[in-house]
């Protein structure tokens, strides 16, 4: 990989348009700035602030400022096969803008690679290498470590939504409503009811009958506490709603269900 040429913090106002629909002609590295429209290979696509975006060669694109002004960092740079294969190890997408969050250091990264671009010091074309080494290194481990934290918040939601199916179905006297389930997830109903469902392809309120059930089935069976004691340890507040239910469920009344074992 080596700079053809480079910018740093370049801006223009709202009329400014690239616009190259046979593509830049070289490998581009934009670190964009402000918010921006894009278009792509023919798609339009609104591109936030701090984002960054590598064209290939003879991609069709252009973009413009989307406020007042248009702000970036930019580099046309040469690459080969090894390049391309190295931004997939990476994870570095191309012709596809990404959000970065916070680039105050790699702008800063891209202010030094234009000094020694054009420097004349001594060893700048091996210090401009490895800047520029660092530089997709950096943007990969923001890229991946995002990732990352989405795979993190996704395993621990689902050992939330575990330890709460483990509680329906050994302690189902101590469940919440939904609502308050929802809210100890960190999530509206709607979309807790729905998750729940993805994850143990049953929804939530069949698991908390199901284990209302199956514990007043084990202490008919093991115990002579009364009809009442044990809907009230099964978690209704009324009697003749858990005779109801148990009787729509399984067939028989908890007394009759009592008889037959």
């Amino acid at each position: 990989m080596k700079i053809g040429s480079i910018g740093y913090n370049y801006s223009h106002g709202k009329e400014f348009v690239m616009d190259r629909p046979n593509g830049m002609g070289a490998w581009l590295f934009l670190l964009v700035k402000t918010p921006a429209n894009f278009e792509i290979n023919g798609k339009e696509q609104y591109v936030k602030a701090n984002s960054f975006v590598i064209f290939s060669p003879d991609t069709p694109c252009k973009y413009c400022a989307a406020e007042e002004i248009y702000t970036d960092d930019w580099m046309y740079f040469d690459a080969d096969d090894y390049d391309f294969d190295n931004f997939r190890k990476l994870k570095i997408s191309v012709n596809e803008p990404t959000y970065l969050g916070n680039i105050d250091e790699l702008s800063r990264l891209m202010h030094i690679l234009a000094y020694e671009h054009y420097s004349a010091e001594l060893f700048h074309e091996e210090t401009e290498k490895h800047y520029l080494d660092i530089l997709f290194l950096m943007i990969s481990r923001i890229v991946q470590s995002r990732s990352y934290a989405s795979s993190n918040l996704l395993q621990q939601r689902n050992s939330g939504f575990t330890q709460l199916r483990g509680r329906i179905i050994t302690m189902p006297d101590c469940v919440p409503d939904i609502g308050t389930m929802a809210e100890e997830l960190g999530m509206s109903r709607s979309g807790f009811q729905h998750l729940y469902k993805k994850i143990f392809g049953v929804n939530v309120m069949t698991d908390v009958i199901n284990g209302r059930l199956d514990r007043a089935k084990r202490l008919l069976s093991s115990t002579e506490l009364t009809v009442k004691e044990i809907s009230a340890m099964c978690g209704y507040e009324s009697e003749y709603n858990f005779m109801r239910q148990f009787k729509a469920k399984i067939g028989k009344t908890p007394t009759e269900f009592r008889r037959s074992i």
